[in-house]
């Protein structure tokens, strides 16, 4: 299949997901302050646990590394107890927020109208970008559902959604039965997942703000051995990125394979 390279900034996301204690995600931030200093401003975002923000913020603050939070609530105050509002990430320091990820679909039992709700509680809070997340299982893989959940997922996480012209949504596609599984997606599979997300972006909000307001990125599985064969890929637009992120080395090498892609 041939490669048509996107024209957008691409972005490189770490999700630290419950790994880390608070002492290894300052450890893992000061290794990452070393490796990673040739970034542009806001193309690399480290997503710790909510304990860790501060503290990670604190030590990447004079990198180009940015940081995400890996959850919201979608309200921003009240009796919600053990819940963390966007207002509070972004008082914490965050400039981005995983929504949906398909972890919390799976454990904390999280559907797309809850999703739905943080993705507007987050348009709503200025300078948070929503990474909102979408992907199929193995079933659905295996009975060739893989188009109609994704179509699904994202008229139910975006529907009646209304950007403002300044306005970014990154989507991540994870395809659930790679995440943790050291198999990665065949790339032209990627490339037809992505393609079927960037039409139906195209249907609901017309091409003009589907390429001007959105990003599409992948994540599963994506390690430095295979990351040169989806840096090139058409409608992808950059990696969320989950066991690799969590050495310094591993992670910088992933994100100069596709950082290095939007340059050429």
């Amino acid at each position: 299949m041939e490669s048509v390279k996107s024209s957008k900034n691409k972005i490189v996301i770490a999700n630290w997901k419950m790994k880390l204690s608070l002492k290894e995600s300052i450890d893992l931030a000061n290794d990452l302050k070393n490796y990673c200093k040739v970034f542009k401003k806001g193309s690399v975002v480290v997503c710790p646990n909510f304990m860790s923000i501060i503290e990670v913020k604190k030590i990447l603050k004079d990198t180009p590394i940015v940081i995400g939070s890996q959850d919201v609530f979608w309200e921003q105050q009240g009796a919600y107890t053990g819940e963390v509002s966007p207002s509070m990430v972004l008082e914490a320091g965050c400039e981005y927020a995983i929504i949906g990820h398909s972890e919390r679909r799976k454990y904390m039992l999280e559907n797309y109208e809850m999703i739905h709700q943080k993705l507007k509680a987050v348009l709503n809070t200025d300078g948070i970008t929503p990474i909102v997340c979408i992907g199929e299982n193995e079933d659905e893989r295996k009975t060739d559902r893989r188009d109609f959940v994704l179509v699904h997922q994202l008229q139910q996480s975006l529907g009646g959604i209304s950007l403002l012209e300044n306005q970014q949504v990154i989507i991540a596609y994870e395809p659930i039965w790679a995440i943790g599984s050291g198999i990665a997606i065949e790339p032209e599979e990627a490339v037809y997942a992505h393609k079927i997300i960037k039409l139906t972006l195209n249907d609901m909000f017309g091409p003009q703000v589907s390429s001007n307001n959105f990003k599409i990125i992948y994540g599963g599985s994506i390690s430095s051995k295979i990351v040169k064969d989806f840096v090139d890929l058409e409608n992808i637009d950059g990696l969320l990125v989950g066991g690799a992120s969590l050495n310094a080395e591993e992670f910088c090498k992933v994100a100069k394979a596709m950082l290095a892609s939007s340059k050429k």
